[in-house]
C-alpha cells in the first residue's frame, strides 16, 4: 500500500498528533494548557513546539516577563492545513485497511490452503 497524499511525517509522531490536534480545536492556547492537557514536561512540549515552529505549523508569542511571563501558542494556516491533509490521509489509510480488495486471499488463511 502506497502512503497517501497529504501524509505528513512531522505531524506524525504521537506527541506532536497529540499538540496539533489540541491546537486545531481552538484559536489560541496558553503553554500551561496544552502542557498540563498532554501530560508533558515543560521541556518536552517546548521541544515539540521548537519542531513544528520551525515548519512554519505553530506560532509561538510570548507575553510579558519574569514569573508573569506568558507563552501562547496556535497553528498556522499551514499548520492547519498540514493537519487536516494528514488526518484525511490516516482515514485512507484506516478504510483502505478495513475493506481489502476482492481476491483469493482471506487474512490468516495460508499460501495453497484449500477451503473447507
Amino acid at each position: 500500500m502506497s502512503i497517501p497524499t497529504g501524509f505528513d511525517e512531522l505531524i506524525h509522531p504521537a506527541t506532536r498528533l497529540s499538540v496539533v490536534a489540541l491546537l486545531a480545536a481552538t484559536e489560541w492556547a496558553e503553554f500551561a494548557f496544552v502542557r498540563d492537557s498532554l501530560s508533558l514536561s515543560d521541556s518536552a512540549l517546548s521541544k515539540q513546539l521548537h519542531t513544528l515552529e520551525e515548519a512554519g505549523y505553530v506560532e509561538i508569542h510570548k507575553e510579558g516577563g519574569g514569573r508573569k511571563r506568558r507563552t501562547r501558542v496556535r497553528l498556522t494556516d499551514r499548520g492547519r492545513t498540514a493537519f487536516e491533509g494528514h488526518v484525511a490521509a490516516l482515514r485512507a489509510i484506516v478504510e483502505g485497511a478495513a475493506s481489502p480488495p476482492p481476491g483469493p486471499a482471506q487474512p490468516g488463511a495460508r499460501p495453497g490452503a484449500a477451503a473447507r
